[in-house]
Formats: structure tokens, sequence, C-alpha cells
């Protein structure tokens, strides 16, 4: 029964990984249909929506939910994630409008960077040497995706869009661990619904619009399984798994990602671009397996 459920766990962690790898090579696509304001906005609506829907289902079915309910002291944590929520997708998308997806996807394994300082700096969580070693090797790839040209040493403002979405989720990612013992599926309801109103609001504040209709429809679509799908499958395999060991299989979301967008949009990248990858799968590697990379002498095998 123990075998069967780590099986369910992988698959699970696997799954979520997939279900956000489509994020950005179809957030490309759809940036041509829709600004990227609301289209943040729609994606967070489109995972609420969905997550709704699971909710309604989930009651009709007279399930017995014993997962326990937010309460009023995690309320600074919940105003925190929302807040965040709204900023780093806009932050992306805009960066999707002046990068590669695959130089976006990869990108997002600096989020592991930024969760990890944070969670230490003002979390006071420690950081194994292997976790360390790991944000290294990311940085290091973060550093080399961001350089339009290395001779010139002249930034890519796209780049440095997607890794300020990495350390708005890095935030994220520790204000929502402060709540992760509560019912996933009412934090991801809180996060679609309340961030995807906000991003709208600031999208009609700043006067975009939406030409046609049907890119809602998609936009919403895709924020259902990126967003909304994945991240409820990733909590339950975190349960299952622990935090570090679904983390080294939900790090291949970038690689995916990657992937993805080459077969999509057929730019070959400059050959930076695979040293980064390079050092970015040993970095997702490294920072996946949170603990001392040295033995203690007396410790037994």
């Amino acid at each position: 029964m123990k075998n069967k459920s780590i099986k369910i766990g992988i698959i699970l962690a696997i799954l979520a990984a997939s279900l956000y790898a489509i994020n950005s090579p179809l957030s490309k696509i759809l940036l041509d249909y829709m600004p990227p304001t609301l289209m943040a906005g729609f994606l967070y609506i489109g995972a609420g929506i969905g997550m709704g829907v699971i909710a309604f289902i989930r009651k009709l079915n007279k399930n017995k939910n014993i997962e326990e309910k937010l309460s009023k002291k995690e309320f600074p944590y919940v105003v925190m994630m929302i807040l965040l929520d709204i900023i780093a997708p806009i932050s992306l998308l805009f960066g999707l409008k002046l990068t590669t997806a695959a130089n976006a996807s990869l990108l997002n394994n600096f989020e592991i960077v930024a969760t990890a300082f944070i969670a230490l700096m003002i979390f006071k969580e420690k950081i194994s040497p292997r976790l360390w070693l790991g944000i290294i090797f990311v940085t290091l790839s973060c550093f080399l995706l961001s350089f339009e040209d290395i001779s010139s040493f002249q930034f890519s403002y796209g780049s440095l869009l997607v890794l300020g979405a990495c350390i708005c989720w890095g935030f994220e990612n520790n204000c929502t661990k402060k709540i992760s013992s509560k019912d996933p599926l009412q934090i991801v309801l809180l996060k679609g619904i309340f961030s995807g109103l906000g991003s709208i609001l600031i999208g009609i504040l700043l006067k975009e619009k939406i030409t046609t209709l049907w890119s809602v429809f998609a936009v919403m679509g895709v924020g259902f399984v990126a967003y909304g799908l994945s991240i409820f499958c990733y909590v339950y395999a975190q349960r299952i798994l622990g935090a570090a060991r679904t983390s080294a299989y939900y790090a291949i979301a970038p690689f995916i990602g990657t992937l993805l967008s080459l077969l999509i949009f057929q730019e070959l990248p400059p050959y930076t671009y695979f040293i980064a990858l390079l050092l970015m799968i040993i970095g997702a590697w490294l920072s996946s397996q949170d603990k001392p990379i040295f033995p203690k002498k007396n410790k037994t095998i």
C-alpha cells in the first residue's frame, strides 16, 4: 500500500510539472490576442473557476471534507499571497513579450533561488550545502540568460522581468508555506478569484482592451490547467512525497516548457542558451535534493 501511495505521489508531481509547463509557450501565442495585464487576470480567473467547479462536484458527491479551513490568523499571509500573485504573472507576461518562451521557461527555475534566499533571510530557515550549490548553478544560468549580447554585456529587459516575477513568486511561496496545512482547494480558489480580479482591474485602469472574445476562454483554459490543476496536484503530491522529493520531480517543468517552446516556435537559441541549460539542469537537480551533501562522521547507514 505504501509503494502504491508513493507511485501516486510521483504521478501527481510529474503531472503538476507537465501541466504548468504549457504556460510560457501558450501564453506567448495568446499575447498576440490579449494584452498582458488582462491576460494575467484571466489566467487566474480560469484557475479559480476551474477549482470552483471541482469544489462543487466534491460537494455534490457528498465527500467528507477533512481539510482544515483558513482562519483569521492566516489573513495577512493570504493578502500577501494574493497581491504577489497579481504582480508576478503581469511581470512574467510583459517579460514574455520581450524574450523567447524557451528563455522564459528556463528562467522560471530562478524561483528556487528566490524562495531559498527569502526563506533564509526573512523566515530564518536553514539551507543545506547542497541547496547552496544548486543556487549557485541556477544563478549562473540566469546570469547567462539575462544578457542579449554577452560581448557587450547588454541586459535583456524581458529576462529581467521574468526574474522579477520569480522573486515575487519566491515571496509568495513562503507566504503559501505558512498556510499549506489548510485546504488546498480553498487556497487555489482565493488565489484564482481575487488575484484574477485584481489584475483585470489594473488592466482596465491601464485601458487595455480585448479584441477577440475567444481569447478570453482560451486564456482561462490555460489558467485552469497551468495554474489551477497544477497547484492542486502539486499540493497533494507534496503531502505524499514531502517537499524536497516533490521538488525533484516538479523541477522538470521548465525543461518541458523549453522543449515545447522550441517545437512550437522553431527558433534555435544562441549557444549561450545551451550552456545555461546545462547549468540549470545541474542547479535544479541539486536544489531539489534539499539535504546535506557532506555526511556526518558518526552517521550510520
